[in-house]
């Protein structure tokens, strides 16, 4: 990766390494979600991606830098970045080492396992997992793949946002959801050059990166609350900076936040409409839009892209089904 101000180039970059590694995701439309919005709808399906979210692309791409002689990695993780670097690190025959809070989503935790990596339980919050991951890497002298505040994740996170440009003819905006801000900031250099408008959601309840670009100060996350885990994380200092210098320019970068109600709907919605799996991380774009409406968000009769970032979720029981 090049040292300096973070810059387009780098995902474009990154889409080159990525070539026949990652998978060119779909985009799917609902003729009847246009209607109930009031503008088109293109889904970005990074649910489809292997291993059931975009991560894949960063956990790839990283690894595809890594110096030579490294034979362990370790990360922390709620659960897609996880599954992301172990299935990544397998493919190379590389150990991975992933950090997650005892409270993760059972099938997040069997995923990382299923690829191949060993899974480190730690307490709730940030300070719990970044004092395991320390511990882990001073007893196996791993290299440290950080989920998110990272330039190879940041860069590899931003190829979605390249191949939805390409997949789509015509586009007035990109709403991501924002956790750590990998897949934000790398949607944002993505864009940088285009008139292609960007905008940030996030749960209510976890709405540090709302306060840090409003007062231009990087806040520490909310204890972990919101129904949407794969957002749970603070916003990374990489990630801010990104974001920062273009939030509240016209045409840039604008933030909004949803309730826990609207989360829970537009997952209902996703699944319903277009039968497909998508975790509640991944329906906040579409919660914004359902909960604030096009007209109010300036996107009335227009073209946005939504990012679904993931679709890992424990499913319930079939009825009938033994031990149901």
């Amino acid at each position: 990766m090049r040292s300096g101000t973070p810059r387009r180039q780098w995902v474009v970059d990154a889409a080159e390494r990525l070539a026949g590694c990652a998978q060119r995701t779909p985009v799917f439309t609902s003729a009847s979600i246009n209607s109930e919005l009031g503008c088109e709808v293109l889904f970005k399906c990074e649910n489809l991606q292997t291993t059931g979210s975009f991560k894949f692309r960063g956990a790839s791409h990283a690894l595809a830098l890594l110096p030579k002689g490294v034979d362990c990695v370790a990360t922390h993780s709620s659960g897609n970045h996880g599954a992301a670097l172990a299935r990544a690190a397998h493919a190379r025959s590389i150990r991975a080492v992933v950090v997650m809070p005892e409270s993760a989503v059972a099938s997040k935790v069997a995923a990382v396992r299923a690829y191949g990596g060993e899974v480190v339980f730690c307490g709730a919050l940030m300070a719990d997992r970044e004092s395991a991951l320390s511990e882990v890497v001073a007893s196996r002298g791993a290299h440290v793949v950080p989920p998110y505040d990272d330039a190879r994740i940041i860069a590899g996170q931003g190829t979605a946002a390249l191949e939805l440009l390409d997949q789509a003819e015509t586009l007035h905006s990109v709403i991501v959801p924002v956790g750590g801000g990998g897949l934000a900031a790398g949607t944002a250099l993505a864009l940088e050059g285009s008139s292609v408008a960007l905008i940030v959601a996030e749960p209510s309840l976890a709405d540090d990166a709302a306060r840090s670009l409003r007062d231009g100060v990087l806040y520490p996350p909310l204890p972990p609350a919101t129904i949407a885990d794969g957002l749970r994380a603070g916003l990374g200092e990489l990630n801010f900076q990104i974001l920062n210098r273009s939030y509240g320019d016209a045409g840039g970068l604008s933030i909004g936040c949803v309730s826990e109600a609207a989360i829970v709907s537009a997952t209902q919605l996703i699944w319903q409409r277009l039968k497909l799996v998508v975790e509640p991380s991944g329906a906040v774009p579409l919660a914004l839009i359902m909960e604030h409406g096009a007209a109010a968000l300036g996107l009335e009769g227009k073209t946005v892209g939504l990012m679904v970032s993931g679709g890992n979720v424990d499913f319930p029981r079939i009825p009938g089904s033994a031990n149901a």
